[in-house]
């Protein structure tokens, strides 16, 4: 953070755009230590905040653009693009979508205060054919509440920012040994979780061509298309006599499916 506030001394506005709109393509490069850095100089009077919230959110917008465009363009691709490189591939692209589906242009406001869902909600928007006027004006209004939330908090306690800045500055080294082991430690926490699950979901897993097999040998198995109506709509081809429910519609709707014969679920 001390570096933070000479970093943002020396080169003004024009690095709070930067790295914003590095921050909100994908790299991990977090904007928040240095949004709180500039609202603890608005607060000395050594920049401008509304200036400051203005490159903040013109630099997560102008990210947010490109993904939304891909969106379109690409479709579904790029969201599960997105999610297989998440910590939670498995979960990603059901929630993300789920999440967008019932609050449509209003998850844009409220995306970036949610970890990883900032990253996938324009390409979502694209995906669902927004019109990019509207994107803008959610996204826009989302973004400057984002940046405006960080640069205020360190507005109002830029006396308290300063020595905690000077205090992590003092501790050198040992405050990155911190930061990296604790990142690590999660990385690792989701990954052997990840693991056993993949372990307790290839006990009861089919292959596509052991599923060919018993159909082409005339077997009585239902098979049921889980995917999300946006991979549905994207990719509308499905096995013949496949049922399309969601995974949500599944315990409302298992009534439709035999209590004594093999099912079989697939999804994206």
């Amino acid at each position: 953070m001390h570096r933070a506030f000479e970093f943002l001394i020396h080169h003004g506005h024009g690095v709070l755009l930067a790295w914003v709109f590095v921050e909100q393509v994908g790299v991990p490069v977090p904007a928040m230590p240095l949004l709180l850095a500039a609202g603890a100089l608005a607060g000395t009077g050594r920049m401008n905040y509304f200036a400051a919230l203005f490159f903040s959110t013109l630099g997560a917008v102008a990210a947010d653009s490109i993904w939304f465009q891909l969106g379109r363009h690409r479709g579904i691709k790029i969201l599960q693009l997105l999610c297989r490189i998440s910590l939670e591939p498995d979960s990603c692209v059901r929630r993300t979508e789920g999440i967008f589906s019932k609050q449509g242009a209003r998850s844009l406001l409220v995306a970036k205060f949610v970890p990883g869902l900032g990253l996938v909600t324009p390409p979502l928007a694209g995906i669902f054919h927004m019109r990019f006027r509207r994107f803008l004006l959610f996204d826009g209004l989302g973004s400057m509440f984002w940046a405006g939330a960080y640069l205020g908090l360190g507005y109002a306690f830029s006396g308290q920012i300063e020595r905690v800045a000077a205090y992590l500055a003092s501790m050198g080294g040992w405050l990155l040994v911190l930061l990296v082991g604790t990142l690590a430690a999660y990385i690792a926490y989701k990954y052997v979780a990840r693991q056993r699950f993949l372990r307790e979901l290839r006990i009861a897993r089919i292959t596509v061509e052991e599923l060919k097999e018993k159909i082409d040998a005339g077997e009585q198995v239902t098979i049921v298309d889980l995917r999300h109506s946006l991979d549905f709509e994207a990719e509308p081809e499905t096995i013949p006599g496949a049922l399309h429910m969601e995974a949500k519609e599944l315990e409302q709707n298992g009534h439709r499916l035999p209590r004594d014969g093999e099912v079989v679920l697939f999804c994206t």
